[in-house]
């Protein structure tokens, strides 16, 4: 039969080939394919996929990509950290603490594609964008900064215990370094946000030397929105001077405040009667400054503040003893958990949706107390049961 398009169609049934025809010595029924024959139809392509799986799973775990994660980090005792010099035990008396206060952290890597995709689905992970992370930042300026902000907290941590122990103990003001830069909406091209970089050192504001913040201040006063000013900057990681044009902004926070755009890393050194060495290896930030206080004044008095519990504290702490919030504090509250710590202390200036998710990550057995600032902290320890502070002092 011809169809239109000049092909073909043989419309007879062909015959089968000449040994299959009757008569024919060969067996039929031994061509059917046999049962090991049937398995290995079905597993070829099932090893094929499962090859091309396992390929595209290796691959996945070995491509990073711009995102970062925050995780349950780890929880460790901050006494198994201190170390007391000569110097130091020469003028006071260690008691070693029964039940250390435990600091927490969060972990904070760039992922794998994998990592991704597992994190996106952990309810207890965060995935972060590199602006999310990162912000006007970049890693290596901000791990810098995290290590600067892990040296505050335990220069303030020495200065709030000694002081609350009758010590004396002073602040030196350091250098003037931008520790975040405040961009707004509708940030212009002379804005701090475009010209100024995370980790550069300010020295001069309209050629007025500025070494600390108490001369940034005074040079500041009277200045109108708008206002351009030069500053001298030192770039990070660069030893040499540079001007910058700078528009001044107001203060998202504070309408009737003119400010230049960007928040100081606190740089100030603490002088003390004596130094205890606080190991904190790579560990960045100052969430662990509480802790750090707490763990102090226990070693430094008698008795047990803790009172034999499992008590793990996250937050800053400031020269006036105020606790200060801190970041990851669900993540945090998970690995408190991990380790069936019996009280959580937390600031109480979380907002309170932090505050509940960090309840439901502690689980029931944990007691998460959110406290103000150190009065607070010790006060609710003393009412679990431990020794507390009342009159303690140190005389050098």
């Amino acid at each position: 039969m011809m169809y239109g398009y000049g092909i073909t169609m043989n419309t007879s049934v062909p015959l089968p080939p000449p040994e299959l025809q009757m008569g024919s010595d060969v067996d039929v029924q031994n061509t059917v394919p046999s049962k090991e024959q049937r398995r290995l139809w079905w597993a070829l392509p099932l090893l094929t996929v499962g090859w091309i799986s396992l390929v595209a799973v290796i691959t996945a775990s070995l491509i990073s990509v711009r995102l970062w994660e925050l995780a349950p980090g780890s929880v460790e005792q901050v006494a198994s950290r201190l170390s007391f010099d000569k110097k130091a035990l020469s003028q006071v008396t260690r008691y070693p603490a029964e039940s250390s206060v435990m600091f927490v952290t969060a972990y904070g890597g760039q992922l794998t594609a994998l990592d991704a995709l597992v994190g996106a689905l952990d309810p207890d992970v965060d995935v972060q964008t590199f602006k999310e992370r990162f912000g006007e930042s970049t890693p290596g300026v901000q791990q810098q900064i995290g290590f600067q902000s892990m040296t505050s907290a335990k220069q303030i941590a020495e200065y709030v215990a000694y002081t609350r122990l009758g010590l004396e103990a002073s602040f030196t003001l350091g250098a003037i370094v931008v520790n975040e830069l405040v961009c707004l909406e509708t940030a212009v091209a002379l804005s701090a946000c475009k010209q100024l970089g995370v980790g550069d050192t300010i020295t001069a504001l309209n050629g007025e030397p500025t070494e600390t913040l108490a001369e940034l201040a005074p040079l500041m006063a009277g200045k109108k929105e708008g206002e351009i000013v030069t500053l001298t900057v030192i770039p990070h990681k660069s030893s040499t001077s540079i001007e910058r044009r700078v528009q001044l902004i107001v203060s998202p926070d504070d309408p009737d405040r003119v400010i230049i755009g960007f928040v100081p890393a606190d740089t100030r050194t603490v002088d003390l009667p004596f130094e205890v060495g606080i190991d904190t290896d790579q560990i960045g930030g100052p969430s662990a400054g509480l802790a750090f206080t707490l763990a102090l004044l226990d070693e430094l008095t008698p008795g047990d503040l803790m009172g034999g519990k499992k008590v793990v504290a996250t937050g800053t702490i400031s020269e006036d003893e105020t606790v200060g919030a801190i970041g990851a504090l669900q993540q945090k509250a998970v690995a408190v958990k991990a380790i069936g710590a019996d009280v959580f202390i937390i600031p109480a200036s979380q907002s309170d949706e932090e505050i509940a998710a960090a309840r439901r990550a502690a689980g029931s057995k944990v007691k998460v107390i959110p406290v103000n600032d150190l009065a607070e902290a010790l006060a609710a320890l003393e009412s679990l049961g431990g020794s507390g502070l009342t009159n303690a002092t140190i005389s050098l």
